[in-house]
Parts: C-alpha cells; sequence; structure tokens
C-alpha cells in the first residue's frame, strides 16, 4: 500500500461515494503542480483506469493513484477531521518539506514543483 486512509476518512469517502449513484467507481489520489508551495493534492472519484495506473484496496475502498504522483504519495495518511467550523479532509506527508499555511500544497526535497505567481 502507498498510502493510507484512516477510519474517519475511509468511513467519509464511501459516504460520499454512496452520494455518487454510479457504479464501479474509485477514489483517485494525485498530485498535480501549482499552489503556493509548488505542488497540490488531488483527490476525487472516478471510474476510468489509465494504462499506467497503480491501485490498491484499502478498506472496501479502491484506490488508484497515477505512476508519477506514486513517489510523492509514498507514506502519506490521508484523515478526515470534523469541527464546529464543518470537516475536511487532511493529509499528512512526511516527505513534505515544506507545505502553505492551508496544508494543500506542498514540496519534497526532489520535487518543487511550480508554485502557482500569485500566492
Amino acid at each position: 500500500m502507498i498510502l493510507t486512509i484512516t477510519e474517519a476518512a475511509n468511513f467519509r469517502i464511501k459516504e460520499m461515494m454512496k452520494e455518487e449513484e454510479k457504479e464501479d467507481i474509485f477514489l483517485r489520489v494525485g498530485v498535480n503542480g501549482g499552489g503556493c508551495t509548488g505542488l497540490t493534492y488531488g483527490l476525487g472519484f472516478d471510474d476510468t483506469l489509465k494504462k499506467d495506473d497503480l491501485s490498491f484496496d484499502d478498506n472496501g475502498i479502491k484506490v488508484v493513484i497515477d505512476k508519477e504522483s506514486a513517489p510523492l504519495l509514498r507514506d502519506v495518511t490521508i484523515d478526515f477531521k470534523q469541527n464546529m467550523m464543518g470537516g475536511g479532509f487532511a493529509i499528512t506527508n512526511p516527505n513534505a518539506i515544506a507545505t502553505c499555511g492551508c496544508g494543500h500544497s506542498f514540496k519534497t526535497a526532489t520535487n518543487a514543483g511550480t508554485p502557482t505567481k500569485d500566492c
């Protein structure tokens, strides 16, 4: 397994998948350039596998990661936190050497990404 999904995140993802009302969807996790620090996380549902995708099952959720994102997501933990202001997914990435204040972008020692100029 490349990354870990906590019990709270697993529960919320399964709820969201039910709301999609589609058969055979999976959770796609990836990394794209951008954000204040250079790389941003992508989480979403998909139903189309690509040639070089890596996939695994995490407690009933099929997780798919593109080959380029996999090294940047190794040992990442995805959690879901609920508070009085609402809830959201929180990502802990031990590979990140810098993150932005909101926690949505990061860079690693080997990949600085492409920071957004207006941050």
